[in-house]
């Protein structure tokens, strides 16, 4: 793909070689349909092998980064055997060509990133996030197991005391508070985000590029040390899919209230 295919991320070229693109599904706030997800997992690599770009800065359009999966995608997924394998495949490729991309890549989160939002969040190398927006890693009050990336990237910056407690609880937290925790580069008012991280690239940009891909490649190896445990977490993550939580967990988000999940009431 060339970035002119694209169609839910906009692209637009700034000084010395950065690169912003922008999630753009403003209506949804910025939810992943299974375009979106299909282009933010192909991305990175396009990134990557595109000789004018030498920083990227992503972020959503509108109030949010990204409110996640869009849920009639989910209620598509549930116990379809294969929508739910090209998933799988498509979400390491969305983890690894991140982890992968030679150009260092800096998250602009002007407001709530969860799901597939917090992957591209997380797993950017400088996150600048605002301070009142909301995280989170929801995956386990949908019933399903907490699979696209946290498992390799939220131990790593928060510890494993405090991840264990945002993914098994999926308490979503501020942008205060992940700076706090060591998940963010830095918290900043929202109007400010964005010029922030934009400011960063430009350093990014102009600095040694070997030197920094090189750093790049070298941090990115404690994410590869830890690539059994997100595979294990992805096939996680689908196999309840192909179970009976999933469907409550859907249902509930839409009629928006509390989700009776069949393997925590017997009836599984």
């Amino acid at each position: 793909m060339t970035f002119s295919e694209y169609e839910q991320l906009s692209f637009e070229r700034r000084d010395n070689g950065v690169l912003l693109i922008t999630l753009n599904r403003p209506e949804k706030y910025n939810a992943a349909d299974e375009r979106m997800h299909h282009e933010l997992a192909r991305v990175w690599a396009d990134v990557s092998s595109d000789p004018d770009t030498r920083v990227a800065v992503v972020t959503g359009a509108g109030k949010a980064f990204s409110a996640g999966g869009d849920l009639a995608m989910v209620e598509r997924m549930t116990g379809d055997y294969d929508r739910v394998s090209h998933m799988l495949s498509e979400m390491s490729d969305l983890v690894y060509n991140m982890v992968g991309c030679e150009k260092p890549i800096v998250s602009a989160i002007n407001g709530a990133a969860v799901g597939a939002g917090t992957v591209v969040a997380l797993l950017a190398d400088i996150a600048i996030c605002a301070t009142d927006a909301r995280i989170g890693d929801g995956h386990v009050k949908l019933g399903v197991a907490a699979g696209d990336h946290a498992a390799i990237i939220w131990p790593l910056l928060a510890g494993m005391a405090k991840a264990r407690y945002y993914l098994l609880t999926g308490e979503m937290l501020t942008g205060a508070e992940a700076e706090r925790l060591g998940m963010v580069a830095k918290a900043l008012p929202s109007e400010e985000v964005l010029d922030e991280a934009l400011n960063v690239a430009q350093t990014l940009a102009t600095g040694s590029q070997t030197a920094i891909r090189w750093t790049k490649r070298a941090l990115n190896n404690w994410l590869r040390t830890a690539g059994p445990i997100f595979d294990q977490s992805a096939a996680y993550e689908m196999l309840t899919f192909m179970g009976p939580d999933v469907a409550e967990g859907a249902a509930a988000l839409r009629e928006k209230r509390e989700p009776r999940f069949p393997s925590a009431t017997g009836d599984s």
